[in-house]
């Protein structure tokens, strides 16, 4: 009994040695971010909650807000293949997933070689994924459900681990094809991107600006043009 109990409690310190370093890593992570992304703690804080979870995240939020930024830098702090892909109303299926091409060998034999798509990543942002059509959106929220593409009959696995930060434009929805709430299931989470405050955005400025120009240097007025006589 003696040896069961002593076995259990190394069981539960080595636990909580895991849990510690887990938070360590991840407080880490959320100060390298931070020092790209400004003033939007509760929203990388989010972001990285849904990575942790294996889920997949819907950001809303007006352009500008350094969404795809968020992105970039999550994929080079953890480790992960990121990739982009902006949504609009021509995108096809294919253009997401890949498709199959016809090649000939030295022998004159015919082949298909599957090409895969932007899909096949660790990390992916779809930007305005509700400006696609809802056929489009499919071949994404499959992948995003069952960790697998098919084309031409054939079954295609994406990377492991992968996740999905979407995007939509809160204002702007002529044009749209917004997500039915079947398919707004796929994801875990919602977070809201709201402006950065006061001191967050002069850090920006301050931080941003091109190199040799003072903030405090108006720019120089135009000249007006002589006209002729």
């Amino acid at each position: 009994m003696a040896v069961a109990t002593e076995g259990l409690e190394k069981l539960e310190d080595m636990i909580v040695r895991q849990a510690e370093a887990t938070g360590a890593q991840v407080a880490a992570a959320k100060a390298a971010i931070g020092n790209v992304i400004f003033g939007q703690e509760k929203v990388v804080e989010q972001a990285l909650i849904t990575v942790l979870c294996g889920g997949h995240a819907l950001l809303i939020g007006l352009p500008g807000l350094a969404k795809t930024k968020l992105v970039e830098t999550m994929g080079i702090v953890l480790g992960l293949d990121a990739r982009r892909i902006q949504f609009t109303p021509d995108l096809m299926p294919s253009d997401i997933v890949g498709s199959e091409v016809l090649e000939e060998g030295a022998g004159g034999k015919r082949s298909f070689r599957f090409i895969p798509g932007p899909i096949f990543a660790q990390l992916l942002m779809a930007d305005e994924i509700n400006r696609a059509s809802p056929r489009t959106q499919s071949a994404l929220l499959q992948a995003m459900q069952e960790h697998h593409v098919s084309v031409a009959g054939n079954r295609h696995d994406v990377p492991r681990p992968f996740h999905v930060l979407a995007t939509q434009n809160p204002i702007e929805q002529e044009g749209t094809y917004p997500l039915p709430e079947a398919q707004l299931d796929r994801f875990l989470m919602q977070i809201d991107v709201d402006y950065p405050d006061h001191e967050a955005e002069r850090k920006i400025v301050f931080t941003t600006r091109p190199s040799g120009r003072s903030c405090s240097t108006p720019l120089a007025p135009r000249r007006a043009s002589r006209s002729r006589p």
